[in-house]
């Protein structure tokens, strides 16, 4: 299985040797019997693995590793937090452990110098406690900008293989997140803006750009399916936009018509995306007659109303070839039937 964010090779480096992996796939057979199908016998209660056909003892010492069903509580009944929570798949198992030293001592002075080992020793490995940090601040970004739980978890992975191959050593953990995020959200097919991403931290923009390139050019940040992470697209921002609007549905299938009506013509080619869906947007929401005003978009998507305007201009010159003759139709009730009377020059 491939390795999620495996480093890129370069073809100039030497090729290290393979290091030694256990073969998974050797069966244990029973010298008596002979038989590849012989059923094995874990008896934990004297620890012996015993075949099943013949009886001979194969093995011992087996660890029992099945539930334990005691209760440790102090009320009586069921204690179902006995083995405390869950473990956490992106920490190692080394990195999940608490040491808590008593207080209780008999006025020694050991517990006290306990402590303060056990202190310096989390500080000099404090490699889970700093990932730990950087997950929870990791989460609180994703949550800022209503993320999915599968980007937060693709964030924190990339961040944690960061921290294993000793990268952006001396950078803003921040910006590192962030680029991280960014990241995530590319090869998660959520499109979120750069300038949204950057909007989460105090750090500058320039800080996080380099290291989104850093981690572009060390990492395989492929899509889904292992085809290449997509730039964002102008009508991947559309139903967000809408949403924020409250516009209706038909409006929304009307702009995301346009913007692809937009790129086959190139008549906005060289433009932002998010510039493209939010002329689109004004395009459609003018031609339902919805009173959505260019500052609303703008506020919305985060950019100036006055650029959206300058689109729009562009859009109406050719305004015939972004549309369908049945948006158009007098049958259609009157709320959800176009109008080229709404459409302001």
């Amino acid at each position: 299985m491939q390795q999620a964010f495996a480093l890129r090779v370069d073809p100039s480096r030497p090729v290290k040797e393979e290091s030694f992996r256990q073969n998974l796939s050797v069966l244990l057979t029973c010298p008596d019997c002979q038989d590849d199908e012989v059923k094995l016998i874990e008896e934990f209660s004297s620890g012996d693995l015993v075949c099943g056909g013949c009886g001979l003892v194969l093995g011992d010492k087996v660890v029992d590793e099945r539930s334990e069903w005691r209760t440790f509580a102090d009320s009586e009944g069921d204690d179902p937090s006995r083995v405390g929570g869950p473990a956490d798949p992106l920490l190692d198992a080394s990195e999940q452990f608490t040491t808590i030293i008593s207080f209780k001592d008999g006025n020694t002075g050991a517990a006290r110098a306990l402590q303060m080992a056990a202190s310096k020793m989390s500080k000099g490995e404090g490699g889970g406690r700093n990932l730990q940090g950087a997950y929870r601040d990791c989460q609180t970004m994703c949550d800022a900008i209503s993320l999915p739980k599968s980007i937060s978890d693709t964030a924190k992975q990339l961040f944690k293989r960061v921290d294993e191959e000793r990268l952006l050593k001396g950078k803003n953990q921040d910006a590192i997140i962030a680029a991280c995020i960014f990241i995530a959200c590319r090869q998660g097919r959520v499109p979120r803006t750069f300038k949204e991403i950057v909007a989460l931290t105090n750090v500058p923009k320039k800080d996080i750009g380099q290291c989104f390139k850093v981690l572009e050019r060390a990492f395989e940040t492929t899509g889904p399916g292992g085809g290449p992470n997509p730039t964002a697209s102008a009508d991947s921002f559309i139903t967000r936009y809408c949403n924020h609007l409250g516009l209706p549905v038909n409006v929304q299938r009307a702009a995301v018509f346009v913007v692809t009506r937009v790129s086959e013509e190139g008549i906005l080619a060289g433009r932002s995306p998010i510039t493209v869906a939010s002329a689109s947007i004004l395009f459609a929401t003018s031609l339902w007659g919805i009173p959505a005003k260019a500052k609303d978009i703008a506020t919305v998507a985060g950019v100036q109303d006055s650029t959206i305007r300058t689109a729009y201009k562009l859009l109406y010159a050719i305004k015939e070839k972004l549309v369908v003759e049945k948006w158009f139709d007098a049958s259609r009730p009157i709320g959800t039937r176009a109008d080229w009377a709404n459409l302001p020059a």
